[in-house]
């Protein structure tokens, strides 16, 4: 069951492409883990992941930064051409500690 979605945009010469974020519920896949999957549609595959947490909660918030680091890491965000809202203003999801100096625009005040 998907529980939320991000629609990013990519700068193309003649239009936007969208790029669709799909975040899925988590599942208990043992008696101490739980599994959160995403989807990111990038223009050229969609790419499909999981992360894995104690509990539900700690699956969805590393999920949530694994998505940005597939985004912050990417060759679209070093274009310059993905962007959420408006371009320079971030994506809406975290880094981990170890990576939160590539926030950017609003991404870089609030995580």
């Amino acid at each position: 069951m998907i529980i939320a979605t991000r629609m990013l945009k990519l700068r193309g010469e003649k239009c936007d492409i969208e790029i669709l974020i799909r975040i899925f519920a988590p599942e208990q896949s043992s008696d101490s883990a739980w599994l959160c999957r995403y989807e990111i549609n990038w223009p050229e595959e969609k790419w499909t992941s999981y992360a894995g947490g104690i509990d539900s909660a700690q699956a969805i918030t590393l999920a949530l930064q694994k998505i940005g680091t597939e985004i912050y890491f990417g060759d679209y965000h070093k274009s310059g051409n993905l962007f959420w809202e408006s371009p320079g203003k971030g994506y809406g999801f975290p880094l981990p500690p170890s990576a939160r100096d590539l926030l950017i625009g609003d991404d870089a005040k609030f995580f």
